[in-house]
């Protein structure tokens, strides 16, 4: 894994009240047709050949939320996961990958890793992640989220 900048973003419609902006992912000045969550990019790692962790932000001042998005060129959204929590506000830094995770701070003093498998793992829907952590239904994951040590602030 390393982290690249050939990744941008164009926006394709503006928040509102109830739900994030949206843009259009952008490889090498070229659209994917992936659109996700999010106008700010604030960091791109590739995983593989064809997939990326894209690290998103909506850029609000006093309630900014993190969201993690795996995306695979060819195969679209794999996985979305969003980190904070209402009147929780974090700022994206220190991000570091090596060969088999990532890690970031974003809320509190907790050093966020992500871990990314191949192939979808079984879920379990209750008690599984962190606070502050917040993935759509589902039983199957990609990506592997833990916090060192857990996070406080985002409750």
């Amino acid at each position: 894994m390393q982290q690249v900048n050939s990744i941008s973003l164009v926006k394709v419609r503006e928040a509102t009240d109830l739900s994030q902006a949206q843009s259009d992912v952008v490889l090498s000045g070229n659209s994917t047709g992936i659109t996700v969550p999010g106008q700010v990019l604030e960091a791109t790692v590739q995983v593989s050949d064809q997939r990326y962790i894209l690290f998103l932000t909506d850029d609000v001042i006093f309630e900014e939320s993190l969201t993690i998005a795996l995306i695979d060129v060819n195969d679209g959204v794999k996985e979305i996961v969003h980190l904070g929590n209402e009147y929780a506000t974090g700022s994206f830094e220190d991000l570091s990958v090596t060969t088999d995770s990532i890690t970031f701070r974003f809320i509190g003093d907790s050093l966020w890793t992500i871990k990314i498998a191949d192939s979808p793992r079984l879920r379990f829907p209750f008690g599984s992640d962190p606070k502050g952590v917040k993935r759509e239904a589902g039983l199957k994951k990609y990506m592997t989220i833990s916090a060192t040590p857990a996070p406080e602030k985002a409750r």
